[in-house]
């Protein structure tokens, strides 16, 4: 395989970063087995932690790796069962154990399981946010070492210099649509990314005959493009240290992704409840033996350490431990008046946003121009489709860092036309044609986000969202459970909703999803204006934002408006009347604002018509000041009716206006089925002029 040029990099430091500080090894060691030991004898039985999982030979491979992790941008994405590499980059053990007993000063003061490890580490290598999911780390981890090649290429930061992202992966996670969808982006684009695969012959009971042919990943890629395999023995500490030196070496110096895996035994069961009955006494006794501490002790002392030397750093290792305890004991549990701060980015006294330490663009003093919610409108009436694509051109040629990326958003222009001519004019490594994964190009978004971009991923079509949903998830909770530490903004484009014709595939619209999901902004803009003014927004905000483009309003002669300029932002949570009426009041978003608009004219009444433009946050004022006066309420969408979005506006009116309503607020929706193709019955299923209209009279008429 041929090596990337290195010109403008200079080489690893071999001789340095190959040199092992054993003491440390030893000490850190003792410490992870102490921490362990701790938990599984005391913590868990006393039920001052749930979930507790045992690193217990795993750890020396670990603790060897994290002295290779040396430069402020290298960055480690684990799993549950990382924590030694955590402390080995330095992780406060006072923060480890205040995470187990679910105290305030943890990786998430008490809101996510205390094996679930972050590590903002200033000025060193970044331990991004673990997930509780099997393979969820490996996509953001692509999405960090392409960031990497982007800081190095475009933004031509010196800082950069041969940073590498690592991911960390037990053997039945290579089974994984994660590990399998960042494999593919590390290899086409060549990453500066190590796979570490940590293979101890189970994933729970399951052995790895399962997971992969021949249990043996390593082998199985051998032949696989742009990938060079190391493999070993994890146990044995100068095998260890050579394959991993050369590993990370030879990701250092810039010749593409490596894939390095190590045998280990798992000296204990896959959590503190579980007793390891599959495995039989043999096994388990045959894997005592391969016990890494015993190694170590046989390759250390005395040719390294003296027996003393051993036994101090033991005894350190206890004490430290205990310090640690007594300190995490005496902090305080999270105070429930606190539990629903940090969903989304919060303001301080003087209306300034409380910044992440990690992700986005604001932790490194990103100023945004100035902004106006003041549409300033221009030229003719355009598209939304062109409303869209000069936005974001836009907002590319104002935002270096901001990148844009799907499938087919690159020569072809995106299937909508909506990127049309921007790869041609800001390059294909801002924006760019991915592999046809959305669980690749979302965990790659939330990579590139916490690197400190502003990744703008499409999904093509709503229903290709579902492989994504995963990475979706774990991106909005990720301010939430890190506790302000880390975030991820970004913009997502999603597509959905009917055309000139409807089906399964391509026409569901489920807005519903995100705004249920924890920490997504939505907007669904009706028109070319509001699109812009929303996108806007969404991309100078500090939050993950679902923007939804509806299809059937991208070319729709209603949804056209003129260009309200520059600098015009609609802010989220801020609704607008588009009729005014005294009758009855009609609140919709996308598709169906201009259906409502046309049953109030012809209905014989008046009304309020609201497109609330946002659903997450939602104008919840305007909704029930209109109704206050109206005294009725109709919400119409075309999600399916069960758990639409209107059953929370009706609870809402039905809660706050009861006394003022004289007619039960009522919705239309679609049937609880999916679009249907032929457009009679698409028709017949999306809530049209004539149903709106007669809903509005035997309201009005109750």
């Amino acid at each position: 395989m041929a090596k990337a040029s290195t010109a403008s990099v200079q080489p690893a430091d071999h001789n340095l970063t190959a040199a092992v500080d054993w003491e440390k090894v030893a000490k850190t060691v003792f410490v992870s087995r102490r921490l362990d030991d701790l938990e599984e004898q005391k913590l868990l039985p006393d039920r001052k932690m749930f979930y507790q999982f045992s690193a217990r030979g795993h750890d020396l491979a670990q603790v060897i790796l994290s002295q290779r992790l040396t430069h402020a941008y290298d960055a480690a994405a684990g799993y549950y069962r990382s924590r030694p590499l955590l402390l080995g980059l330095g992780l406060p053990l006072e923060e480890a154990l205040s995470a187990s007993l679910m105290k305030v000063g943890g990786y998430s003061d008490g809101r996510d399981v205390g094996a679930v490890f972050n590590f903002p580490n200033p000025g060193g290598a970044k331990g991004l946010p673990m997930a509780g999911g099997v393979g969820t780390q490996y996509t953001p981890t692509a999405g960090w070492a392409q960031a990497i090649e982007y800081y190095r290429n475009i933004l031509k930061s010196p800082e950069v210099g041969n940073a590498i992202a690592l991911v960390l992966g037990g053997e039945a996670s290579v089974a994984t649509n994660g590990f399998w969808a960042s494999l593919t982006i590390a290899t086409t684009l060549k990453l500066p990314m190590l796979f570490y695969i940590e293979d101890n012959g189970y994933g729970i009971s399951v052995p790895s005959t399962f997971q992969t042919p021949g249990a043996n990943i390593a082998a199985n890629l051998a032949s696989f493009r742009n990938l060079t395999i190391f493999s070993g023995d994890g146990t044995d500490p100068e095998e260890a240290v050579r394959l991993v030196n050369e590993a990370t070496n030879h990701v250092r110096d810039r010749n593409g992704p490596a894939l390095l895996r190590l045998t280990v035994p798992r000296l204990a069961g896959h959590s503190g409840q579980d007793t390891q009955a599959y495995k039989g006494a043999a096994r388990i006794a045959e894997e005592k033996t391969r016990d890494p501490i015993l190694k170590l002790r046989a390759y250390l002392v005395p040719k390294i350490l003296s027996e003393a030397k051993w036994a101090q750093l033991e005894a350190e290792a206890s004490r430290d431990v205990e310090a640690a305890l007594d300190v995490a004991t005496k902090r305080p549990m999270l105070d429930p008046k606190d539990l629903c701060r940090n969903v989304f980015t919060e303001s301080d006294e003087n209306g300034a946003p409380v910044v992440q330490k990690v992700g986005g663009l604001l932790p490194a003093g990103h100023k945004f121009p100035a902004v106006s919610e003041i549409a300033n409108s221009q030229g003719p009436r355009i598209n939304m489709v062109t409303a869209i694509r000069r936005t974001l051109e836009l907002e590319l040629a104002t935002n270096p860092k901001m990148v844009l990326f799907g499938e087919d958003v690159g020569p072809k222009g995106g299937v909508h036309a909506v990127t049309m001519g921007l790869q041609e004019k800001f390059g294909d490594q801002r924006v760019f044609d991915t592999s046809l994964s959305e669980e690749g190009i979302i965990g790659r978004a939330v990579g590139m986000a916490m690197a400190g971009l502003l990744p703008v991923p499409e999904i093509q079509f709503r229903k290709y969202a579902e492989p994504a949903v995963e990475q979706l998830n774990d991106c909005g909770t990720l301010r939430w459970r890190t506790g302000n530490r880390f975030a991820a903004p970004m913009v997502v484009r999603m597509a959905g909703g009917f055309s000139k014709c409807g089906d399964p595939w391509h026409s569901q619209t489920n807005e519903v999803q995100w705004v249920h999901a924890v920490g997504w902004r939505v907007a669904v803009p009706s028109n070319a204006e509001d699109a812009v003014g929303l996108l806007r927004a969404a991309l100078r905000g500090n939050d993950p934002t679902v923007f939804f483009e509806h299809r059937n309003l991208l070319d729709n002669a209603w949804s056209r408006r003129p260009y309200p300029g520059d600098d015009y932002v609609v802010p989220f949570g801020k609704a607008t009347q588009t009729m005014t009426g005294d009758h009855i009041t009609l609140v919709a978003w996308g598709a169906m604002v201009e259906r409502c608009e046309e049953a109030a004219k012809t209905s014989g009444y008046t009304a309020d018509v609201i497109d609330l433009r946002t659903l997450m946050p939602w104008d919840k004022e305007a909704v029930l000041a209109s109704v206050r006066k109206t005294k009725r309420c109709l919400v119409v969408h075309e999600d399916n009716i069960t758990a639409g979005f209107g059953a929370e506006i009706i609870a809402t009116v039905s809660r706050d206006c009861f006394m003022d309503l004289d007619a039960p607020p009522e919705r239309l929706a679609m049937p609880d089925i999916a679009s249907p193709y032929a457009p009679a019955l698409l028709q017949a299923a999306v809530p049209g002029v004539e149903q709106i209209r007669d809903t509005i009279v035997d309201l009005v008429t109750f």
